[in-house]
């Protein structure tokens, strides 16, 4: 079983978005739907016969590529992040950092988000969080669908 709703919410999903000041509560609900559809809320944290990561089950190359064409270019955003892993930290080793660390997973689930000049659907709005995942996040390419996403979401965050 993955980690309570609740607590991902409280806990991890919460205080890192404020961190970052990307907190919103459609914020805060697309990631937990993202993490219940990518994960089952952390089940498991390598994607089955795929290269996918942790929590949000983000694939190294996004990653590189959010460093490589988002971060890289946003210092103040860059330093926040940074200050979620230790002193040493290396982008290219930092994609473990995915699996074992939920802020930093948080961080990039939503810096991933955060580049789509599209805003996010209303925080209610379950199949509109739904939908944006599976264009933006997902993709057309991906297997998940938005009923998938709405059912995960009812089943492992309304229903905790």
């Amino acid at each position: 079983m993955g980690i309570g709703a609740t607590d991902l919410r409280q806990y991890i999903i919460g205080p890192t978005l404020k961190n970052l000041n990307l907190w919103s509560l459609a914020a805060e609900n697309l990631l937990l739907g993202t993490a219940a559809q990518e994960s089952k809320l952390g089940s498991y944290l390598h994607q089955i016969n795929g290269p996918a990561l942790g929590l949000y089950q983000i694939e190294p190359n996004t990653h590189s590529d959010l460093w490589e064409n988002f971060l890289n270019f946003r210092p103040q955003l860059s330093a926040l992040v940074r200050g979620l892993v230790p002193s040493s930290f290396n982008v290219n080793d930092s994609v473990f950092e995915l699996i074992w660390n939920l802020s930093y997973a948080t961080a990039i689930a939503r810096l991933i988000y955060d580049r789509i000049p599209a805003a996010l659907p209303d925080a209610d709005d379950i199949q509109g969080l739904g939908a944006y995942w599976k264009q933006y996040y997902n993709t057309s390419n991906g297997a998940g669908d938005v009923g998938q996403f709405v059912e995960n979401y009812q089943n492992l965050i309304h229903g905790q």
